[in-house]
This record gives C-alpha cells, structure tokens and sequence, in this order.
C-alpha cells in the first residue's frame, strides 16, 4: 500500500470544539505532497463567538469569517478533498473533535474518517525537548513555517508523517503506526465510542 493520506489542522473562534473558523487540508500521494487547500469557515451559530486567547493565536477575527460559507456549505468541499484518505493531524484528537462537533451543531453527518495522529508518532520516533508542531516539523526538516496557520500546519504535519515514515521504513500510515506502536481510530457517531484498533 502507498503512504496516501490527507493532512488536515482546524483552527477554532473559542473553547468549543464546534467552533471551526478554517481549515487546512494538504493530500499526499505515494509519500509526496500534491496538492494542499485552505480556507476560512462561518463558525456554527452559537459556537461563533470569537475569543480573544484565540485570535491572538491565529489572527482570524469575526469579520474575517463574515462572509466566509458556513460549517454546513463547506463540508461537501472539505469530503471531496479528502475522498476516503486516512486522515492525520497533529493531537488528532482536537481535530477529529472538531468534525464531529461541529456536525454535532449544523445537523450533519460526518465521514467515519479513519485517522492517525502525528503527535503520538513523533513521540514513538523522535527523541526531542518537545513535541509540539514547530519542532518535530524541524526534526523531519520542515522548519520555519507560519504556526497556527491552518494550510501551514497542515503542511508540516504532511512532512512529519512522511519522514517518520521514511525513518522506520514504513510505506502506509498503517504500516507507519504498527512499525511504531500507535493506533489508527475511527470517527464514531456522537452517541458511540469513538473506535480505536490497532494495525498489524
């Protein structure tokens, strides 16, 4: 199986996970980057307040996301991005919590994405002070990129999965996560546990 996956980084208006203001998506195809998007989303109603700890983080303020398409309008493009792609994402958790949630507020279904998470990987390859994006970005050899840009954090965690991949000479995220010991989950509808299992 080729290493074929969808990076994706949300960023979000608020605490709430429902709170999706953009997206970054970055396609990879037999190891190598071929395509990448990004764009801004009208949080849900209720969930569109924006804080100010988060745009101090992102720079994204509500009148960025005025006349951006909602949750609900955008879905289609993001599903059409990623296909049937695994997806991965730096703390995976955050951002699979913000597909369902932010479904969870419009009323729409979400894809039973199967997903890998880029944090757990490093920690399983890289030995570092710390794990956060920006440095396990600069270990695989992607460094100074715009943090908490959704498009640019996407981009380096494509980069990550790719070199971890390459350092344990893995050639798919399933073989990626059974060569180092982390699972590959599955999204789960909002009223069942999300399903984890392990890759042989």
């Amino acid at each position: 199986m080729p290493l074929d996956f969808t990076a994706i980084d949300f960023e979000t208006a608020n605490s709430s996970n429902a709170s999706a203001c953009a997206v970054g998506l970055v396609r990879v195809r037999g190891g190598h980057i071929v395509d990448q998007a990004g764009w801004l989303i009208r949080p849900p109603a209720g969930h569109d307040v924006f804080f100010e700890l988060n745009v101090r983080i992102h720079g994204i303020q509500a009148e960025d996301v005025a006349h951006a398409a909602g949750w609900s309008e955008q879905l289609a493009d993001l599903v059409a991005f990623t296909g049937d792609d695994v997806l991965v994402a730096h703390n995976a958790g955050f951002d699979m919590a913000v597909i369902k949630r932010a479904c969870d507020a419009t009323g729409d279904d979400f894809p039973a994405y199967r997903y890998a998470c880029s944090l757990q990987v490093a920690r399983k390859v890289y030995r570092l002070d710390s794990y956060r994006l920006p440095f396990v970005a600069a270990e695989a050899g992607f460094a100074d990129f715009l943090h908490h840009n959704a498009t640019a954090d996407a981009l380096a965690c494509a980069h990550v999965m790719i070199d971890a991949a390459q350092r344990v000479g893995a050639g798919s995220i399933d073989e990626l996560a059974a060569a180092v010991g982390v699972r590959v989950s599955q999204l789960a509808a909002a009223d069942a546990p999300a399903v984890s299992f392990a890759v042989a």
